[in-house]
């Protein structure tokens, strides 16, 4: 059974609160925000995630695997004053929706997304480093070609099968130690949280 809107939205803010306080914690009286380039250095980070979903592509919420990609862009970041980075993000995700688009009905969809976004990285505590995520996604729907209608089965017009839609995301992490972390992303069209192997 789908979660409600209001369910998944307060898990996601009690998760985002509980990293902020944890972060705040930790980077009181810490000055590793004002040391530029004081961060690990890494040529590819690999994060396997899983996914709790909410984008509007198809009815419900949904759940799922999947992976991203980032590749550092420039070092040193857009605020030389800072200790921040930019890499460029990609992956894949696959989520699975047990709501059904078409009234009174039962059905489920797969859907793959494939999201690309700029990833800007502050570095603001020896453990802790936060990072925003502007960017798009692409998405391929697979539906099933008869539903369940009132008890009677049919077939059913199925919904917009692929598009492209605006994808933006804050997200944190914790390193265990220069090489690996637990990563945390809040946004749409998803929530993810994964291991992240620099």
């Amino acid at each position: 059974m789908p979660l409600g809107r209001s369910a998944l939205s307060h898990a996601w803010l009690t998760a985002l609160a509980l990293g902020v306080t944890l972060a705040a914690g930790e980077a009181k009286a810490d000055d590793t925000i004002r040391t530029p380039g004081d961060h690990p250095s890494y040529k590819v980070e690999i994060e396997p995630h899983v996914l709790l979903g909410w984008g509007d592509i198809y009815a419900g919420n949904s759940y799922g695997l999947g992976a991203r990609f980032a590749i550092p862009i420039v070092e040193n970041g857009f605020v030389p004053s800072i200790n921040n980075s930019v890499a460029i993000g990609f992956g894949v995700d696959l989520l699975h929706y047990d709501g059904c688009y078409f009234k009174g009905a039962s059905c489920s969809a797969n859907f793959l997304q494939f999201p690309v976004v700029m990833q800007w990285n502050f570095f603001v505590a020896p453990k802790w480093s936060v990072f925003g995520e502007p960017g798009l996604y692409l998405y391929k729907g697979f539906f099933e070609s008869v539903c369940n209608v009132n008890g009677n089965q049919q077939n059913c017009n199925e919904p917009t099968q692929f598009g492209i839609r605006p994808a933006i995301y804050i997200g944190g992490r914790y390193y265990f130690n220069e090489h690996v972390t637990l990563t945390m992303r809040l946004g749409y069209p998803t929530f993810s949280l994964g291991v992240s192997f620099m």
